[in-house]
């Protein structure tokens, strides 16, 4: 998932959705809660938004960030800019998180550019250890589950034992919905 580039989480995952479907997941206020954190997004490059996780202070995150849309093509990327809103919390996180989607076969290779890490501040390292491991182990599981869930929602199938306790406690990157 990440290189050596301290400053910059990367993800590559096929996803056996077609890209209409993951824009949806990626872009639907409703879909979003379910896979990362509830806020009020909307497809519109400067709209600013509000997201509520659950505060991490041991990386230096207050549990809300303050997000804005800075530019997207539709069910082909969307770049945000996340902020802690609490720039006094000690990350000073200014992060841009970019989505990218390319159609591979009858489904969607899903990109993520994480980037804009500091690694001369040691919370802004342990938040890189830590977001790296979370994007690929817990929010990119979660939205294969939103996205199966789209395309088949009559399957009564349920989340990982780990995944659904996680979401029952309200963990960073996911809400029940």
């Amino acid at each position: 998932m990440t290189g050596d580039d301290l400053t910059v989480l990367h993800l590559d995952q096929f996803l056996p959705h077609p890209p209409a479907t993951v824009w949806r997941a990626l872009t639907e206020p409703e879909l979003i809660a379910r896979w990362l954190m509830p806020g009020d997004f909307r497809l519109e490059v400067g709209h600013r938004y509000t997201m509520r996780g659950v505060a991490m202070p041991a990386t230096g995150f207050s549990g809300i960030v303050q997000a804005e849309v800075l530019a997207f093509t539709p069910e082909r990327m969307l770049r945000l800019g996340w902020r802690d809103a609490d720039p006094g919390g000690g990350a000073g996180v200014d992060w841009t998180v970019t989505w990218t989607l390319e159609p591979e076969g009858t489904g969607t290779r899903l990109f993520l550019a994480h980037e804009g890490f500091d690694p001369d501040d040691p919370l802004q390292r342990r938040a890189h250890t830590i977001m790296g491991g979370g994007w690929r182990s817990r929010v990119v599981p979660a939205l294969a589950d939103v996205l199966d869930r789209l395309t088949f929602p009559d399957d009564q199938r349920s989340l990982p034992d780990d995944l659904d306790a996680d979401l029952a406690a309200g963990r960073p990157g996911h809400t029940k919905g």
